[in-house]
């Protein structure tokens, strides 16, 4: 297994962390039923360290895979019904759906198009996607992706390239073919530097800037809902165990995944384990913490520990970081720590790689409070 980085993670093309292989499992629809979730506890289990991630696209990862185990978990993924046999349509199918839509609803018709058209689009960037978002205000606006299926105000569905704040007015029915000629139009278009629409949106032609969408909806925020239970995952990663022990506790059939480091639970009134999160206003769901050392080969520091000790003494949001990448969390925080040679770079009201406002401090200064975030 050759060392694959630069791109997110798929199943066929895992990428070598620390502590191993991270393959990335893409649910389709966003949803896992009962026993696909079993089935994925028994695999990270047996083949990986037993760590499963939520990731910003709504998906899992698996992490910790040996080499060998790489081709085993393969046909583990195919044998649940969580893997396409062919390698190119796993690939392309980057397509994330409002964890609120239902069966038969707009979002779900158009997924299931989309989904199946995928060989339609041209070549794209590995990491270009879609969010079919057609409920009556967005919720994915703030969430990764290139291509947006959106409703205006009044009700009418719009397309949206990502970066422009105007869409276009499509019918239902013509949605897909209307998508598919924005990817052709990106991929004529596209550089070397601009490798996703949002470097392209101030070159649209007009016909794609008609209209506003509808203002995006508030954050979803953890807790009993009409449609079920919406639980948050500390960090966004949970054991195998934990997992099963969920399933075991709520009695869930399906667990319906969300961008934001939580789990739907469908027909659940009542949740309450160790590691989840689940009532509103909790501070672990404004701290973001990657793997950091060992589980990354790019980290120098521990993460989590400091970031779970540190949750409760921050103001706002908190960000610990591995390194200068910031995967946890790609954009600014109110208060960064970033790993840097064994110690830590304090920014605030920034990126990790943003200038520190100061430099080399020790987990202990933080830990004791030596220096105030």
């Amino acid at each position: 297994m050759s060392e694959i980085k630069g791109w997110c993670p798929g199943a066929y093309t895992p990428m070598r962390s620390g502590d191993g292989l991270i393959v990335r499992v893409r649910p389709k629809m966003g949803r896992i039923s009962r026993d696909q979730a079993l089935g994925l506890c028994a695999a990270a289990r047996g083949l990986g360290s037993g760590v499963i991630d939520l990731t910003n696209r709504a998906n899992l990862q698996l992490r910790g895979v040996p080499d060998a185990g790489h081709q085993p978990l393969l046909g583990q993924l195919l044998d649940l019904g969580l893997l396409d046999p062919d390698p190119e349509t796993e690939q392309r199918r980057n397509v994330m759906i409002t964890p609120f839509c239902e069966p038969g609803d707009l979002s779900t018709r158009i997924a299931e198009e989309l989904v199946h058209r995928l060989q339609a689009l041209p070549p794209l960037p590995a990491k270009f996607g879609f969010a079919i978002d057609c409920g009556d205000a967005p919720v994915l606006a703030r969430d990764p992706a290139d291509i947006r299926f959106e409703r205006a105000s009044d009700g009418a569905l719009l397309i949206r390239a990502d970066g422009a704040d105007w869409g276009r007015f499509v019918a239902p029915d013509d949605a897909v073919d209307a998508a598919i000629m924005l990817a052709y139009w990106f991929a004529q278009n596209r550089t070397a530097e601009a490798r996703r629409m949002r470097a392209l949106a101030d070159r649209l032609p007009d016909v794609w800037q008609q209209e506003m969408s509808a203002p995006p909806a508030p954050p979803a925020a953890p807790g009993p809902r009409a449609d079920g239970f919406l639980l948050g995952v500390a960090f966004g990663s949970m054991t195998e165990a934990a997992l099963r022990g969920l399933l075991d506790q709520t009695g869930a059939q399906e667990i319906v995944l969300t961008p934001w480091r939580m789990m739907l639970l469908p027909g659940v009134t009542e949740a309450r384990r160790p590691g989840f999160v689940t009532a509103p206003g909790g501070r672990l769901l404004a701290t973001h913490a990657c793997p950091g050392a060992p589980g990354c080969a790019s980290a120098t520091v521990q993460t989590r520990a400091l970031a779970m000790a540190l949750a409760a003494r921050t103001n706002g949001s908190l960000h610990v970081s591995g390194c200068a990448k910031g995967c946890a969390l790609p954009r600014t925080a109110d208060v960064t720590l970033v790993g840097r040679d064994g110690a830590f770079d304090l920014v605030r009201a920034g990126a990790s790689w943003d200038e520190p406002a100061r430099r080399g401090l020790s987990p202990d200064d933080l830990m004791t409070g030596r220096e105030t975030l």
